[in-house]
Protein backbone atom coordinates (compact mmCIF):
# COMPACT_ATOMS: atom_id res chain seq x y z
CA UNK A 1 0.00 0.00 0.00
CA UNK A 2 2.80 2.41 0.73
CA UNK A 3 4.09 2.18 -2.85
CA UNK A 4 1.31 4.60 -3.80
CA UNK A 5 2.91 7.09 -1.42
CA UNK A 6 6.04 6.96 -3.55
CA UNK A 7 8.11 4.83 -1.18
CA UNK A 8 10.86 2.88 -2.94
CA UNK A 9 11.58 -0.79 -2.39
CA UNK A 10 15.04 -1.78 -1.18
CA UNK A 11 15.28 -4.75 -3.52
CA UNK A 12 14.24 -5.41 -7.09
CA UNK A 13 14.48 -3.37 -10.28
CA UNK A 14 14.79 0.28 -9.41
CA UNK A 15 15.07 -0.48 -5.73
CA UNK A 16 17.48 1.19 -3.36
CA UNK A 17 19.68 -1.91 -3.31
CA UNK A 18 19.14 -3.43 -6.73
CA UNK A 19 21.76 -6.10 -7.26
CA UNK A 20 23.55 -8.48 -4.95
CA UNK A 21 25.62 -6.43 -2.50
CA UNK A 22 25.61 -3.03 -0.82
CA UNK A 23 28.46 -0.52 -1.08
CA UNK A 24 30.07 -2.35 1.85
CA UNK A 25 30.00 -5.63 -0.08
CA UNK A 26 27.42 -7.32 2.12
CA UNK A 27 23.79 -8.17 1.29
CA UNK A 28 21.34 -5.57 2.57
CA UNK A 29 19.66 -8.31 4.63
CA UNK A 30 22.95 -8.78 6.49
CA UNK A 31 23.54 -5.07 7.00
CA UNK A 32 20.00 -4.73 8.35
CA UNK A 33 20.24 -7.67 10.75
CA UNK A 34 20.06 -7.74 14.51
CA UNK A 35 23.45 -9.42 14.81
CA UNK A 36 25.22 -6.73 12.76
CA UNK A 37 23.44 -3.98 14.70
CA UNK A 38 24.96 -5.40 17.87
CA UNK A 39 28.46 -5.93 16.44
CA UNK A 40 28.70 -3.09 13.90
CA UNK A 41 25.93 -0.60 14.71
CA UNK A 42 27.44 2.06 12.45
CA UNK A 43 26.97 -0.26 9.43
CA UNK A 44 23.33 -1.00 10.19
CA UNK A 45 22.60 2.67 10.87
CA UNK A 46 24.22 3.67 7.56
CA UNK A 47 21.56 1.78 5.64
CA UNK A 48 18.71 2.59 8.00
CA UNK A 49 19.50 6.26 7.42
CA UNK A 50 19.68 5.76 3.66
CA UNK A 51 16.27 4.12 3.58
CA UNK A 52 14.72 6.73 5.87
CA UNK A 53 16.16 9.59 3.78
CA UNK A 54 14.73 8.06 0.59
CA UNK A 55 11.28 7.91 2.20
CA UNK A 56 11.38 11.23 4.08
CA UNK A 57 8.47 13.55 3.38
CA UNK A 58 6.14 10.81 2.15
CA UNK A 59 2.73 10.50 3.80
CA UNK A 60 -0.20 8.14 3.86
CA UNK A 61 -2.23 7.89 0.66
CA UNK A 62 -5.83 7.41 -0.41
CA UNK A 63 -5.64 3.64 0.17
CA UNK A 64 -4.94 4.14 3.88
CA UNK A 65 -7.86 6.57 4.08
CA UNK A 66 -10.14 4.08 2.33
CA UNK A 67 -9.26 1.53 5.03
CA UNK A 68 -10.61 3.99 7.61
CA UNK A 69 -13.83 4.25 5.61
CA UNK A 70 -14.07 0.47 5.38
CA UNK A 71 -13.62 0.13 9.13
CA UNK A 72 -16.57 2.45 9.64
CA UNK A 73 -18.78 -0.11 7.89
CA UNK A 74 -17.94 -3.09 10.11
CA UNK A 75 -18.44 -3.93 13.75
CA UNK A 76 -14.84 -4.87 14.41
CA UNK A 77 -11.72 -5.13 12.28
CA UNK A 78 -7.94 -5.25 12.35
CA UNK A 79 -5.23 -3.93 10.08
CA UNK A 80 -2.29 -6.33 9.88
CA UNK A 81 0.79 -4.75 8.31
CA UNK A 82 4.44 -5.57 7.80
CA UNK A 83 5.19 -1.96 6.84
CA UNK A 84 7.22 0.15 9.28
CA UNK A 85 6.28 3.59 7.93
CA UNK A 86 3.42 4.25 10.38
CA UNK A 87 1.08 5.38 7.59
CA UNK A 88 -1.86 3.30 8.81
CA UNK A 89 -1.67 4.92 12.23
CA UNK A 90 -1.21 8.40 10.72
CA UNK A 91 -4.31 7.91 8.57
CA UNK A 92 -6.37 7.00 11.63
CA UNK A 93 -6.74 3.28 11.00
CA UNK A 94 -7.94 1.40 14.09
CA UNK A 95 -6.55 -1.79 15.63
CA UNK A 96 -3.30 -1.68 13.67
CA UNK A 97 -1.01 -4.67 14.22
CA UNK A 98 2.42 -3.50 13.06
CA UNK A 99 4.26 -6.81 12.97
CA UNK A 100 7.61 -5.25 12.11
CA UNK A 101 7.33 -2.11 14.25
CA UNK A 102 7.50 1.60 13.41
CA UNK A 103 10.64 3.39 12.28
CA UNK A 104 9.57 6.62 13.99
CA UNK A 105 10.17 5.19 17.47
CA UNK A 106 13.71 4.97 18.83
CA UNK A 107 14.84 2.97 21.85
CA UNK A 108 18.13 2.81 23.73
CA UNK A 109 19.69 -0.65 23.64
CA UNK A 110 21.10 -0.20 27.17
CA UNK A 111 18.41 1.58 29.19
CA UNK A 112 14.70 2.53 29.11
CA UNK A 113 15.16 5.79 27.15
CA UNK A 114 12.80 6.15 24.17
CA UNK A 115 11.89 8.85 21.67
CA UNK A 116 9.29 9.39 18.97
CA UNK A 117 10.27 11.59 16.02
CA UNK A 118 8.93 12.62 12.63
CA UNK A 119 12.12 11.96 10.66
CA UNK A 120 15.85 11.36 11.05
CA UNK A 121 17.00 14.70 9.62
CA UNK A 122 18.74 15.77 12.84
CA UNK A 123 20.19 12.42 13.86
CA UNK A 124 23.95 11.80 13.80
CA UNK A 125 25.26 8.86 11.73
CA UNK A 126 25.27 6.67 14.86
CA UNK A 127 22.74 7.93 17.43
CA UNK A 128 23.50 7.47 21.14
CA UNK A 129 21.25 7.69 24.16
CA UNK A 130 21.35 11.12 25.87
CA UNK A 131 20.83 9.44 29.25
CA UNK A 132 23.38 6.62 29.33
CA UNK A 133 25.37 6.91 26.10
CA UNK A 134 24.21 3.55 24.78
CA UNK A 135 23.53 2.89 21.11
CA UNK A 136 20.02 3.78 19.97
CA UNK A 137 17.99 1.69 17.53
CA UNK A 138 14.68 2.09 15.69
CA UNK A 139 11.79 0.06 17.09
CA UNK A 140 11.63 -2.25 14.09
CA UNK A 141 12.24 -5.94 13.49
CA UNK A 142 15.57 -6.44 11.77
CA UNK A 143 16.52 -9.59 9.88
CA UNK A 144 17.07 -12.49 12.26
CA UNK A 145 15.09 -10.92 15.12
CA UNK A 146 11.93 -12.12 16.86
CA UNK A 147 8.57 -10.45 16.35
CA UNK A 148 7.42 -8.14 19.19
CA UNK A 149 5.41 -9.80 21.97
CA UNK A 150 2.68 -7.14 21.81
CA UNK A 151 2.23 -7.67 18.08
CA UNK A 152 2.03 -11.45 18.55
CA UNK A 153 -0.65 -11.07 21.24
CA UNK A 154 -2.71 -8.79 19.02
CA UNK A 155 -2.22 -11.16 16.11
CA UNK A 156 -3.47 -14.10 18.18
CA UNK A 157 -6.53 -12.08 19.24
CA UNK A 158 -7.31 -11.31 15.62
CA UNK A 159 -6.92 -14.95 14.58
CA UNK A 160 -9.13 -16.15 17.45
CA UNK A 161 -11.92 -13.81 16.32
CA UNK A 162 -12.09 -15.64 12.97
CA UNK A 163 -12.96 -12.68 10.73
CA UNK A 164 -15.80 -13.12 8.24
CA UNK A 165 -13.85 -11.34 5.50
CA UNK A 166 -10.07 -11.11 4.95
CA UNK A 167 -8.56 -8.69 2.44
CA UNK A 168 -4.94 -9.04 1.35
CA UNK A 169 -3.84 -5.71 -0.09
CA UNK A 170 -0.62 -5.01 -1.96
CA UNK A 171 1.60 -7.62 -0.35
CA UNK A 172 3.52 -10.57 -1.74
CA UNK A 173 2.54 -12.52 1.41
CA UNK A 174 5.96 -14.17 1.59
CA UNK A 175 5.94 -14.04 5.39
CA UNK A 176 3.89 -16.98 6.74
CA UNK A 177 2.15 -14.83 9.35
CA UNK A 178 0.93 -12.47 6.61
CA UNK A 179 -0.43 -15.27 4.44
CA UNK A 180 -1.87 -17.32 7.33
CA UNK A 181 -5.04 -15.23 7.97
CA UNK A 182 -5.98 -15.57 4.30
CA UNK A 183 -5.39 -19.31 4.22
CA UNK A 184 -7.23 -19.88 7.51
CA UNK A 185 -10.20 -17.82 6.35
CA UNK A 186 -10.47 -19.74 3.10
CA UNK A 187 -10.38 -23.06 4.95
CA UNK A 188 -13.28 -22.10 7.20
CA UNK A 189 -15.34 -20.70 4.34
CA UNK A 190 -14.92 -16.99 5.02
CA UNK A 191 -14.64 -14.57 2.11
CA UNK A 192 -11.08 -13.87 0.97
CA UNK A 193 -10.13 -11.05 -1.40
CA UNK A 194 -6.76 -10.07 -2.82
CA UNK A 195 -6.01 -6.60 -4.18
CA UNK A 196 -2.68 -6.74 -5.97
CA UNK A 197 -1.59 -5.83 -9.51
CA UNK A 198 0.95 -8.68 -9.40
CA UNK A 199 1.12 -12.31 -8.30
CA UNK A 200 1.52 -13.24 -4.64
CA UNK A 201 1.72 -16.33 -2.45
CA UNK A 202 -2.07 -16.21 -1.91
CA UNK A 203 -3.23 -15.30 -5.41
CA UNK A 204 -4.26 -18.89 -6.10
CA UNK A 205 -5.98 -19.24 -2.72
CA UNK A 206 -8.39 -16.30 -2.53
CA UNK A 207 -12.04 -16.31 -3.59
CA UNK A 208 -11.78 -12.96 -5.39
CA UNK A 209 -8.68 -11.51 -7.00
CA UNK A 210 -8.60 -7.86 -8.05
CA UNK A 211 -5.54 -7.07 -10.15
CA UNK A 212 -5.51 -3.36 -9.42
CA UNK A 213 -3.81 -0.75 -7.28
CA UNK A 214 -4.81 -0.46 -3.64
CA UNK A 215 -6.24 3.05 -3.87
CA UNK A 216 -8.48 2.39 -6.86
CA UNK A 217 -9.77 -0.99 -5.67
CA UNK A 218 -10.40 0.02 -2.06
CA UNK A 219 -12.02 3.25 -3.24
CA UNK A 220 -14.44 1.30 -5.43
CA UNK A 221 -15.32 -1.05 -2.55
CA UNK A 222 -16.00 1.90 -0.23
CA UNK A 223 -18.11 3.63 -2.87
CA UNK A 224 -20.22 0.50 -3.31
CA UNK A 225 -20.74 0.17 0.45
CA UNK A 226 -21.75 3.83 0.70
CA UNK A 227 -24.57 3.42 -1.81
Amino acid sequence: MSAESGLPTYRGIGGLYEGTLTDDQVPIEVALSGSVLRSQPELTWKYIQQIEAACRGARHNAAHEHVCALQAHVRSSWVLTQNIDGFHQAAGNANVIAMHGDIHHLDCMACDWTQTLTDYANLPPLPHCPDCGGVVRPRVVLFGEMLPDAAIRAYDEMAAAQPDVVLSVGTTSVFPYIAAPVIAARRRGALTVEINPGQSEVSDVVDVRLQAGAGAALGAIVAALDQ
